[in-house]
């Protein structure tokens, strides 16, 4: 039976990200049937001082998988 596993944050900690995908994977055993991923860019926003920052994007990934 397939399954979904859903994981999200933010652009600034994809290295967390990673490490949270591959240790659910690795202690699941599970078999990736399919991976896809998604970065949603965030608007600038004013910071008052007269310049532009963006905040970080949001990340999400998708994982269908076998147990």
């Amino acid at each position: 039976m397939q399954k979904i596993k859903i994981f999200k944050n933010i652009e600034s900690e994809i290295p967390l990200l990673e490490q949270e995908i591959n240790d659910s994977l690795s202690e699941s055993g599970a078999t990736v049937v399919q991976m896809t991923g998604n970065i949603a860019p965030q608007t600038p926003s004013s910071t008052g001082m007269g310049s532009s920052s963006f905040s970080s994007s949001d990340v999400l990934v998708l994982i269908v998988y076998e147990d």
